[in-house]
Parts: structure tokens; C-alpha cells; sequence
């Protein structure tokens, strides 16, 4: 069933998510030492748990800035499985695949391999993960994730993950598959509130 309604659908050559071999996971399934180790290095506390905030103090972009909170927020939520706010390690070991996952996507993307993606490249990035987007609106998106239009590695998995939360919550509603829906308000907000970080 094909999507032409403007909005994504998984095109050859997209947005694909299995990278090549990261050493997340050792013999048997377990958590590889590498991983292990760099789990003890985040967990500045030693709880045995990783917060949104020690998470913030690892996680640096190209431009040598921490990730911002709201993508750490976004990136323990989203393996925090019990809801407690914290990731144990073998969490973590999905969450550092996924990193990876997305820097690699990231890479790219950003094809003068500036360490961000500006305008131009966004726009390449959107069409290969099959989305129609007018220019206005690349360009919207694009400065509301950097004011200068330079968007960096924690902005774009935030955009992308907001994207594809978005994109979910739309297809579902769109029972004619022809890209446009009938809403009620409440059930919008229920959309921005769930879909926002």
C-alpha cells in the first residue's frame, strides 16, 4: 500500500537504521565489556543507573557542546521501560546502539561533513526518508531547530524521533491514506502533548 499523501513512507535507500556491527553486544547475547565500561564512565554516581543528566554530561555534538536536555530526556524515555526516570545497562546497551544508529545516519546526511545539516541537506535528508515537504516548511523546521539553520546531531535524532511520532499518530487517523484528517481539538492536543518531547 503505497503513501503519496506527502508523508513518509520506508523508501529504498531511506532512513534505515542497522548500520553495520557495533560492539554492544557480546558472545551470548550479553553486554560487551566496551559498553560495560563506558556504562560506568556515564554513571557518575555509581548507582548502577544512568539519569537524562549524566547522560547530558557524556554525549558531546560536533560542535563540542553537550546534547542538549531535551534530546537526553527524549533518548531515556524512550528505553526506560519501567518508567523510573533511569536506564539499567542492558538499557543503556540499546540506547548506545541507537546512537550509533542515528550518527551514522547523521554522517550521512551531512554530506560537506560540517558536523551539522543545514537547509539544503535537511531537505536531501526528508526526501530520502520519503517525505514531500515544501521549502517553507524545511526552512521552518530547520530554524526552529537551530536559529542559524545548523542543525546538529541531538537536533536532528529529536527532529526525526518528533517526525516519526508525528507521521504514526497522522497515519493512523487517516483512514483514506489521501493525507488529510478530520480532528477534534482534543484529540490534537493529544497528539502535540504525547508526540512533544
Amino acid at each position: 500500500m503505497a503513501y503519496n499523501a506527502g508523508y513518509g513512507q520506508p523508501q529504498p535507500g531511506g532512513l534505515e537504521m542497522g548500520h553495520g556491527p557495533y560492539p554492544s553486544v557480546g558472545a551470548g547475547g550479553t553486554v560487551s565489556p566496551q559498553v560495560l565500561q563506558w556504562f560506568r564512565a556515564v554513571d557518575k554516581d555509581q548507582s548502577g543507573f544512568i539519569t537524562a543528566t549524566e547522560l547530558k554530561g557524556a554525549l558531546v555534538n560536533a560542535q563540542g557542546q553537550n546534547f542538549s536536555e531535551t534530546a537526553c530526556k527524549l533518548m531515556i524515555g524512550m528505553f526506560d521501560k519501567d518508567n523510573s526516570g533511569h536506564i539499567n545497562v542492558e538499557e543503556f546497551d540499546k540506547l548506545y546502539t541507537y546512537i550509533n544508529q542515528w550518527l551514522a545516519v547523521f554522517k550521512t546526511y551531512d554530506s560537506d561533513q560540517s558536523g551539522h545539516i543545514e537547509e539544503k541537506e535537511l531537505a536531501e535528508a526528508f526526501s530520502k526518508m520519503g517525505f514531500r515537504f515544501s521549502p517553507e516548511f524545511i526552512s521552518f523546521v530547520s530554524k526552529r531547530a537551530d536559529q542559524e539553520g545548523k542543525i546538529s546531531v541531538d537536533s536532528f535524532i529529536v527532529l526525526c524521533v518528533q517526525l516519526q511520532r508525528f507521521t504514526e499518530a497522522f497515519r493512523i487517523r487517516d483512514t483514506q491514506q489521501n493525507g488529510t484528517v478530520t480532528i477534534g481539538f482534543e484529540d490534537f492536543l493529544n497528539i502535540a502533548l504525547s508526540c512533544s518531547i
